[in-house]
């Protein structure tokens, strides 16, 4: 494999500053055929990952593939719920509507379980009325959804194991709604 060919550092240990002229990649190789995929860069313009295009449908969301990244949300051709992995602190999951037009349909993110929750907020810009700011209650509500779209920005972090705080906003004339499973 490519790989073998190149130096391995595998798990080193740095006292002091790590310098490199070119800025660090994160990579995986494909273990049959020896493709390498860069999942992210970090370099002067800081962590540069490649946005997850997300399929029409029920998505299981994964921290290796969706975590720390953009994933762009389609124009659904039916409501599309994505199911977010345990919360671990720290890890991020960004979604963006990627549709070109006001989408017909949800999108729907729910934890694992009635036994994560999500505290935060979203503000709803509404497209025909008020705007407001839609919360969850923080103690059973683990599913939000985002009503017939024109736009969206919606960022889950993990705050331990067993909570998520969400924060974005959402465009769209029906005001996004947090509830239990």
């Amino acid at each position: 494999s490519r790989l073998s060919k190149e130096k391995k550092m595998a798990n080193t240990t740095f006292k002091g500053p790590v310098r490199s002229e070119d800025g660090f990649n994160a990579i995986t190789e494909n273990s049959s055929t020896g493709v390498i995929t860069t999942d992210f860069t970090y370099g002067s313009a800081g962590m540069v990952a490649t946005p997850t295009v997300l399929a029409d449908g029920d998505i299981t969301i994964t921290k290796a593939t969706h975590g720390g990244r953009i994933n762009l949300v389609p124009d659904g051709g039916q409501d599309n719920t994505y199911t977010l992995p345990a919360p671990e602190a720290g890890v991020a999951y960004r979604f963006v509507y990627g549709g070109l037009a006001t989408d017909a349909t949800d999108a729907i993110f729910i934890t694992p379980g009635n036994t994560n929750f999500y505290k935060g907020n979203i503000v709803h810009l509404d497209t025909n009325a008020d705007n407001a700011v839609v919360y969850p209650n923080g103690s059973s509500n683990s599913s939000l959804q985002l009503n017939v779209p024109a736009a969206f920005d919606v960022i889950f972090i993990g705050l331990d194991s067993t909570n998520y705080q969400v924060y974005g906003h959402v465009t769209s004339t029906t005001a996004p709604a947090f509830a239990d499973q």
